[in-house]
This record gives C-alpha cells, structure tokens and sequence, in this order.
C-alpha cells in the first residue's frame, strides 16, 4: 500500500511541478517529460529501499524516519537531474525543486498521519485516566511517547511540570508545561490529573523526598521512572514506571561492590550459607550465584524455605553451579562438623540467628543458644577444616546492647575475634541496620495493618532506626567476605538514621491512603528497645572508609575466660541469673574497649 501510494504521489509531483512552469518547458515533448517521470519513480523506489522506508512501522514515526525520508527524497532529485543532464544536456531545476518540495510535503505528510490517528484515538480511549508528568527532559519525553505509541499503561498525559522557567508555558510533544513544583497541587486540580508521574531518572533521593511531599498532597497516584543505574544494570527499561517504594526515600545511593575481589574469593570455591532460607542468607545465595561459584551449601533449620530457595536457584544458574541442600540446626555441633567435614568450604556467611528483639527479651536461652553457641559451633567448624573466610552477620544493636539480642550478638563477634587470634581462617563481622522487607522488620508489619484499615502502631514519635535493603545488605556481607583480612568488624554508611513515625507515613501514603483514612497510634517503647540505634562505639571508630560507605571497626576480644564460663554454665542458670550475667560479659568488653585494650 506504502508503494502504491509512493508511486501515485511521485507523478503528481511532476505534473504539479511540470503545470507551475509550463510556459517554459513547452518545446519539451511528452517524451522529455515521461523520461523525467520514470527516472523520478524508479530513483524514488530504488532510494526508499535503501533507506529501508518501506520496512518501518509508521505509526512510530519520529525525527530519525523523517530524516531518512528527506535523505531518500534529495537523492531521487539528484539521480533524476544527472539522467536529464544526459539525456538533454540540461537540468530542468524549478521543475525538480518543486517536485521534492511536493513529495516532502505529501509522502512526509502520509507518514504522519497513521501515528496522528494512533495517538488521537489513544487519547480519546485514555481520557478516564490522566498523567501529569514531572520532568521535561529527555526522561519525560522518552515516557510520554511511550504512553502515547504504545497505549498499553492505562494513562494519557495531560500536560508537564519542569523546574527549568524558559520551558514555562510552552508546549512539548503537544503538552503544556504548566510550571514548576509550585504548580504541581493546581495542576492536578484544573487538570483532574489521576496520576502523577516522577520522570526524572537522575533525581537524586533528597531531592526526591522533597518531591514526594508535594505529590503526595494532592491525592494522586504517584509513579517513578527508574533511576539511571537500574537502567543501565538491565534491572528495569527506560519506558517502565513502576509505584513509588519506601527504598527509593531512604536517603542514600545503594553500596556498589568491588566485582573483580569479589570474583577472586568466590569463582570455583565452594561456599556455605547458613541461615539460607531467610531474607538475608538467601539473597546472599543469590548474589554469589553470579559470580561461579563451583558450588553452594545451602544449610538451613526451616525445610520449606530451603526447598523454594533451592528451586530458585537451580532454575536460574543450574547450569552453572552446584546446589546442595542441608538440614541442620547450627546448635547441633557434632552435625555442624560432619557437614563441615563433608563440604570443606572455602568461605562461610554464617546468617543464622534469632533476630527479633521482644521475643529474645521473653526466651533469652534460646537467643544464647542460637546466637552464641550455634555460632561457636559454625566458627570452630569452619576453622577445623580450614575455611578461608567466615563472615558473621551481626546487627546495629551489638552496639551499647540493651536488649538480649543485642548482647548475645556482642557476644558472638567476641567469639570469633577470639578464634581468629589462634586461626588461618579470616573470621569478620558485618553490622547492619534495620533491613526493609525482612521477615520481622517493620515494613511487612506496617503494610498488614494497613491491609486491615489500621490503626499503624509505632512505638514513639522520636524512634529513629538506619535503615537498609535486602540487596544492599547483602552486597555488604559479600565484600566484606571480599575484603577481611582477619578480625574485622564492617559497617556500612547508612547515611542519617530514619523516624520511624515517617517512615509509616511515607508507607501509608505509598499506599494510597492518607494518615486520616489509616491513623498513626503509638504504642511505648518495648522492653529491650533503644530509642536510637548505634553502628559502632566512638573508640570503635576508623573514620577512613576502606571502600566506598564501607568503614572498618576496631576489634575487641572481651575476658576470654568470662566468655567461656558464662557459655559452659549458661543452661543452668535462671533466666534472671542468665540475663545478669550475659551484660556482665559484655559490660566487661565494654570497659576493655574504654581502656584501649584491642
């Protein structure tokens, strides 16, 4: 059809150009001119294969189709002088530059209308459900020829908000820039915008947080676009937008990794994750994958858990690395040496362990068995048959610990930083803060009361907690399994620490309510909670970062022989006696550490 139509607006261009200078081509004879209208079709035909025109949609048509359609054009015109100046010994030139005038006109023109119509009647079917899209830059009108060609999202734009004033009150792809932020709450009112549209992928995330306040004011949905770097890892394409999460407020970038280290420590070895089927020993087992590993143990208690982590894993790098699966539970020590036996792993990520702070304040026993004793087994285990590194996950609240969790993960660093003094094996330890989607953290718990029409529970206004994402806490344990060099302690900059009373209503409002639909009570800080968490002591500080937003604790090994009596009289103690003299050993690192002694 593209052909024919071509073929029937080329000899109308000669016979309009041909009719404005008639008078003067008349000693021409209808020989001449069916010589210049042939040459013109068949050049023109010849031209638009080579510029592939008749394989290119239409209704996508852009600068670089219409560039190409002028190029074709212009090269027809010079081949169809060239044959006149053979066959005549001249060129008639008004008459050809009236006819590529005409074809630029009329074939451009006929190219334009399939996408004139396409879009028109995507807006008309999308006028229930109107955009307004923040950014007028490359980003915004990459996203809004997506949302008008495709027509597959389930919006229509309406018009844009860009910050840059010489772009106010002019119109970009047909829409209007009403104006900058200020004009976001009048936009959406005079405009019945539906959905509000973050397209800007080099936002960074304060400034980000200052956009949200505004959206989130007017009512609308709000989006984002991804941000440069999910673009470029392969993570999302540059046309998806996709709901606005409470990782994307947190107020920093993500920690990158050193790949070619990584790569060095764990290509060909055999690793083992305890603690595999939990949020983070699983993401751990995830990220490893990519880097060939010759295999991975993934050891774990829960048996349903390790079986989806497991089918995961095969299904994505199958073909690539080895997976085993092992049920143990880490305070089964003669079962934690024959598997080390079994295995000899090169590098260990012991993340295994009871995390939830009421709960260990209620069953203390059960926080020092899991936490101190079943680490002591993993780390004898792992120095008995020569592991290379093993890397303890521990947490902020190891730190000035005030609740048992806290103080038997204290105590689990001491464990190994005493080990490691007698071992070949790199025995190191990562502090985290809080991690956004965990199982127990308080995303998924704020997201179920909000399910239920709520009331949010939050424990105190000034509760402010570090707050990281699943990946990102892992990357931190792989470098750090990277970088030890032997009784280390990492922590990540995890940049100002977040209210968790803002962090509710960032969620309530992600959710599309506002803190009236789903209210906030507080409920009193729980036995064992610290208003405000640490990561490291101030003697414990290197202010260095040995790689970037990664800083180096200084080690500190406790009373050995307090440790050792407290871990063989423990399970005869009362809970009361046991808790008493858990703080004990840690109060007594705590003096240590104030005294230098490293």
């Amino acid at each position: 059809m593209i052909f024919a139509l071509d073929t029937y607006l080329v000899l109308l261009s000669i016979i309009i150009g041909y009719q404005f200078f008639e008078d003067s081509y008349h000693f021409y004879d209808s020989g001449a001119l069916l010589l210049t209208a042939v040459s013109m079709l068949i050049s023109h035909h010849v031209c638009a294969f080579l510029f592939h025109q008749y394989k290119q949609v239409w209704t996508y048509t852009g600068i670089g189709e219409l560039l190409a359609l002028i190029k074709g054009i212009t090269l027809s015109a010079a081949m169809t002088a060239a044959i006149q100046y053979a066959a005549f010994h001249t060129v008639l030139f008004r008459l050809l530059a009236v006819s590529w005038m005409v074809q630029l006109l009329f074939i451009g023109g006929s190219r334009m209308v399939s996408r004139v119509l396409k879009e028109t009647i995507g807006k008309k079917q999308n006028s229930s459900s109107r955009a307004l899209i923040i950014g007028a830059g490359s980003g915004g009108t990459l996203l809004v020829r997506q949302l008008l060609q495709k027509n597959d999202l389930g919006m229509t734009p309406v018009a844009f908000i860009d910050d840059d004033q010489t772009k106010h009150k002019l119109e970009i792809m047909g829409l209007p820039v009403v104006g900058g932020k200020e004009s976001i709450m009048p936009a959406v009112q005079k405009l019945r915008i539906h959905h509000i549209v973050i397209a800007i992928p080099s936002l960074r995330t304060h400034e980000l947080q200052r956009l949200y306040k505004e959206c989130v004011q007017t009512g609308a949905h709000i989006k984002i676009m991804p941000q440069f770097d999910e673009i470029l890892l392969g993570s999302q394409t540059a046309g998806h937008i996709r709901d606005v999460k409470a990782e994307d407020l947190l107020g920093r970038k993500p920690v990158t990794l050193d790949t070619s280290k990584i790569s060095n420590s764990i290509k060909g070895k055999t690793i083992l994750v305890t603690g595999a089927g939990g949020s983070i020993g699983s993401e751990i087992c995830r990220q490893i994958s990519g880097f060939q590993p010759k295999e991975i143990v993934l050891l774990g208690h829960g048996e349903n858990s390790i079986h989806s982590v497991h089918a995961e894993l095969a299904a994505r790098f199958g073909r690539q690395v080895a997976f085993h699966t092992e049920i143990a539970d880490i305070q089964d020590r003669d079962k934690i040496f024959t598997l080390m036996k079994k295995y000899e792993p090169h590098v260990v990520y012991h993340a295994a362990a009871h995390k939830h702070v009421p709960l260990m304040e209620h069953n203390p026993e059960e926080a020092v068995k899991n936490n101190i004793i079943g680490t002591k087994n993993v780390a004898e285990a792992a120095d008995m048959c020569g592991t290379e590194t093993f890397v303890l996950i521990s947490s902020d609240k190891a730190v000035n610990p005030a609740n048992v969790m806290g103080a038997t993960k204290r105590f689990a660093e001491m464990v190994i930083m005493n080990l490691g003094k007698v071992s070949r094996t790199k025995f190191a330890a990562v502090r985290f803060g809080n991690v956004l989607g965990s199982r127990g953290s308080v995303i998924p718990i704020f997201k179920k009361q909000i399910e239920k029409g709520g009331p949010v529970t939050v424990t105190h206004p000034s509760m402010t907690r570090y707050f990281m994402t699943i990946p990102e806490a892992s990357r931190l344990v792989i470098q750090a399994g990277a970088l030890a060099k032997g009784r280390q302690i990492f922590v990540l900059d995890m940049g100002e620490p977040v209210k968790i009373v803002d962090l509710a209503k960032n969620l309530i409002h992600l959710s599309g309510y506002t803190t009236e639909q789903i209210p906030i009570e507080f409920s009193g800080i729980r036995p064992g909670e610290k208003m405000y968490e640490e990561l490291l002591n101030h003697n414990e500080v290197h202010t260095e970062q040995i790689f970037p937003k990664i800083h180096i604790g200084k080690a500190v090994d406790g009373d050995w022989p307090v440790l050792i009596r407290f871990m063989d009289e423990f399970s005869r103690l009362s809970e009361a006696e046991l808790r008493k003299r858990l703080f004990e050993a840690i109060e007594s690192t705590q003096e240590q550490a104030a005294a230098g002694v490293h």
